[in-house]
């Protein structure tokens, strides 16, 4: 038999190049310049999560040896020193497309500020709002006093400080503060000149006040270098249908708070004995992908940049009722007669409710049968469910639990569900 000579691509390098894809949309002047922030946050929101699951994976594969060879046809270590070049190239153009956006938001007088452009008044601002609702969600961290190194946690950006003293040259010491994003808004809107709109991220208003924080212990001299560290989130789950699924996952969703660093980015303007000490503190090893960076991180936020700074930003088109399914009508009397076909986002999901809350309450309806794999926040699938059954309905529901990053929601809906008297069945790993 002749042997293949078509070049495979390995799936994680090929996934990286999906991902440039994403990096092409925000590089892209002819996409709004709010759309291209958009893209650069989706960007970064998907190659944290393949650091979590995928070069995880590679990393365990590492310990296998030969059978992850035979599993992959490839060496993971030579997979891993691909990925990290492939990623310090991305984020090189990464930065450069950042740049250019800020070119052109700045031509419609929007304006970044970091904490040293900050005019008079805007000084004032952040200092007030500050003091009134950032200092309290502070917590510094003296790392160099504590016996062991401080978890960081995956998601969240730390501010890497440096103390110093200009009295004393030599004392100089380090601290840890995570920036409070999951409870303050990244991006806050400041007092401007007219015609023009200034933003200024949380980091730097906390760099600002660095001062007031530590200067009351002898300090004099602040510096602040964001880092931040992505952590093994692969669920360790025997796929053995002797193992209790439920137990397997919770454990290991507690495991994922404490999973191995996959990748450390920091600041590359950092210095360098803050570096080294970081990496020694935090028991990284070159094969943790260092990946040098710009002054922000987490692009992901930028997602949700304000859009209300932006006058010429078109509304996008809102999802529609399909024509056939509009109401007041019932549904099943409709796809009795014709198959409907909803193409979302398109259409409306509105429709899918709809059917639901009718069968809730239609008195033909002896059963309602739905696989779940992700829900929303406040589900309107899991409210018509519990319709059905408080109307006398038969009610099953096929639960994925290990919907990825969704399996600690999907446990309190299990839950939820259960109490309401709905039959829950967990789909295992093992079942087609």
């Amino acid at each position: 038999m002749l042997k293949s000579t078509k070049q495979i691509i390995v799936r994680d390098i090929s996934w990286l190049a999906f991902n440039a894809r994403v990096l092409q949309e925000a590089s892209d002047p002819s996409n709004h310049v709010h759309d291209r922030l958009r893209f650069l946050g989706i960007f970064s929101n998907n190659l944290d999560e393949f650091f979590r699951v995928r070069v995880a994976a590679l990393n365990k594969m590492v310990l296998l040896g030969k059978a992850a060879k035979m599993h992959l046809e490839a060496n993971p270590e030579k997979i891993l020193k691909k990925i990290q070049q492939t990623v310090i190239t991305q984020q090189a153009e990464f930065d450069h497309t950042y740049a250019d956006i800020i070119a052109e938001m700045e031509k419609k007088n929007i304006f970044i500020k970091n904490e040293k452009q900050l005019s008079k008044k805007q000084k004032e601002y952040v200092t007030r709002y500050f003091d009134e609702k950032v200092r309290t969600q502070l917590i510094p961290l003296m790392i160099e006093t504590m016996p062991h190194a401080p978890l960081l946690r995956d998601k969240s950006i730390y501010l890497a400080c440096v103390l110093g003293s200009t009295r004393e040259s030599m004392v100089q010491r380090y601290a840890l503060i995570e920036i409070p994003t999951k409870v303050l808004p990244r991006f806050v809107i400041l007092p401007s000149d007219e015609g023009h709109t200034d933003v200024v991220l949380l980091e730097d208003i906390i760099r600002f006040n660095l001062p007031g924080l530590f200067a009351p212990f002898g300090f004099d001299r602040f510096l602040g270098y964001i880092i931040k560290v992505t952590r093994d989130a692969e669920l360790d789950i025997d796929n053995d249908v002797t193992t209790n699924l439920l137990d397997a996952l919770e454990k290991g969703l507690k495991n994922r708070k404490h999973g191995r660093a996959t990748r450390f980015v920091y600041d590359r303007h950092i210095e360098p004995s803050l570096l080294n000490y970081l990496v020694r503190r935090l028991g990284l090893t070159k094969k943790d992908n260092h990946i040098p960076g710009g002054r922000i991180h987490n692009f992901k936020d930028f997602i949700d940049f304000p859009s209300s700074i932006f006058n010429n930003l078109h509304q996008r088109n809102e999802a529609f009722v399909h024509p056939l399914l509009k109401q007041p009508c019932r549904i099943m009397d409709i796809i009795e007669k014709k198959d409907v076909m909803l193409h979302l986002p398109y259409h409306s999901f509105d429709s899918v409710i709809d059917f639901l809350r009718e069968a809730a309450i239609d008195p033909f309806v002896q059963s309602i049968k739905i696989t779940c794999y992700r829900l929303a926040k406040n589900s309107k699938v899991i409210n018509a469910l519990i319709n059905a059954v408080r109307n006398g309905k038969e009610v099953m529901v096929v639960l994925e639990l290990r919907a990825r990053f969704d399996e600690e929601a999907n446990l309190r809906w299990k839950a939820q569900l259960e109490e309401e008297g709905v039959k829950v069945v967990l789909r295992h790993p093992n079942q087609c």
